[in-house]
Order: structure tokens, then C-alpha cells, then sequence
């Protein structure tokens, strides 16, 4: 930055600072009479108590769409659940029957050993 920049920010910042200053002055005068202190503090609690209704409507907005998500996580694990377990019966029973047929090919072997065709002996 040039010394030109540096000035033109620095004197905008003291013209600016004298208006923030005054802005919470304590020896405001128009401040001096009670019933204007009164008036400023309505204002102020009014002010405050409008951006604690907002503040709480937010709050509110915000935990309904916290609870409107976790049930949808509810709902979609209750889903997962039904459907693994559809998925666990029907393997279950792809491998039961490929149990059966194993035993059944196996107890054919046996049978057909005994009755002496060697070559169902050494499965």
C-alpha cells in the first residue's frame, strides 16, 4: 500500500470515531430527565424482548428440523433393518437349501459306495 491509501484510511477513521463515541455517551443532555431515561429503557427492553421472540421462533424452526431429521434417519434405519433382515431370511434359506443338496449328493455317495462303485468313495 502507498502512503496515500494509508492516510485517506487513517482520516476517515478520525472522522468516524468521534460518532461512535457519542453513541452510549452517559452525559448525553437529552438523557438528563428521568422520563427519558424511562423511554430509552422501554425501547431498550422492548428491542430485547423482540429479538428473544426471534431468537426463540429460530430456536424452534431449528430444533423442529433437527427432530424432522433424525425421524427420517429413524424411519430409513427401521427400512435398512427390514431389509437386511429380508435379505438375512433369504440367504438363510439359499444356504440351507444348498445344505440340503450337498447332504443329499452326499448321502448318494454313501449309498452307492457301499453297494460297492469305489469310485463314490474317495469324494
Amino acid at each position: 500500500m502507498n502512503l496515500r491509501t494509508i492516510c485517506s484510511a487513517l482520516a476517515l477513521g478520525l472522522v468516524i470515531l468521534p460518532c461512535v463515541a457519542l453513541a452510549d455517551d452517559p452525559l448525553d443532555p437529552q438523557m438528563r430527565t428521568q422520563a427519558a431515561r424511562e423511554r430509552d429503557r422501554a425501547i431498550i427492553r422492548k428491542l430485547n424482548q423482540q429479538e428473544l421472540a426471534r431468537v426463540r421462533e429460530r430456536d424452534a424452526r431449528y430444533a423442529q428440523g433437527w427432530a424432522d431429521w433424525r425421524e427420517h434417519n429413524r424411519r430409513e434405519d427401521v427400512a435398512r433393518g427390514a431389509q437386511a433382515a429380508r435379505n438375512a431370511d433369504r440367504d438363510y434359506a439359499e444356504a440351507r437349501d444348498d445344505y440340503e443338496q450337498r447332504l443329499a449328493e452326499w448321502r448318494r455317495a454313501v449309498a452307492a459306495c457301499r453297494e460297492g462303485r469305489y469310485e463314490y468313495c474317495a469324494r
